[in-house]
């Protein structure tokens, strides 16, 4: 798998680049070698940069060592909630007539989360975070898009598995939130 290819399919021709991603054999340590340790480094490193060069509006800007926290919680946050999804995702699965492996769980995930990661280049400009708001509805139609050809889900069990699976990632996400501001990490709208 090409990075840039995969990048550049799942967001252009979805559909398609899903029927590719379900028959891929792979695991998680490569999902996450080749894709999700990438792509979620951007989000973080333009956070550090935006933090450390323009601020945050209404805040100002952080010490050097605030950027780097909160970097490193955004970072650590999108490497620890894909795998925390997936395996939700694939205990789901049954109760919504899917299948699939914890693998092919990941694949939802991670490849659903690409317009997300792309669009973490806006955290160089922190004060243009609510254009991530568009990404998400985009991360939200592939991965319904992706579900019949991934999880094999019958359509008329494509919506309500989509509607628990997005509610379950907001509670992994408010959680990861909850631990980083328990540790003092401010999170800055990120």
């Amino acid at each position: 798998m090409n990075l840039q290819a995969r990048v550049k399919a799942i967001l252009i021709s979805p559909k398609t680049e899903w029927e590719v991603i379900a028959a891929e054999q792979t695991d998680v340590a490569s999902i996450y070698r080749n894709y999700i340790v990438i792509l979620a480094a951007i989000p973080a490193v333009c956070s550090f940069v935006g933090l450390v060069v323009f601020g945050f509006p209404s805040v100002g800007r952080p010490s050097l060592f605030g950027a780097v926290r909160v970097s490193v919680a955004v970072y650590v946050s999108a490497l620890v909630s894909p795998f925390v999804a997936a395996i939700v995702i694939e205990k789901l699965a049954p109760k919504f007539q899917s299948r699939g492996s914890l693998v092919q769980a990941l694949k939802m995930v991670a490849y659903s989360s690409t317009p997300i990661w792309v669009i973490g280049v806006v955290n160089l400009i922190p004060a243009l975070l609510p254009v991530g708001i568009v990404a998400a509805l985009y991360a939200i139609y592939l991965f319904y898009v992706g579900l019949p050809a991934v999880m094999n889900t019958p359509l008329e069990q494509v919506v309500p598995f989509m509607a628990v699976a997005a509610l379950t990632n907001i509670v992994v996400g408010i959680v990861l939130r909850w631990i980083t501001a328990t540790m003092g990490v401010p999170s800055y709208g990120f």
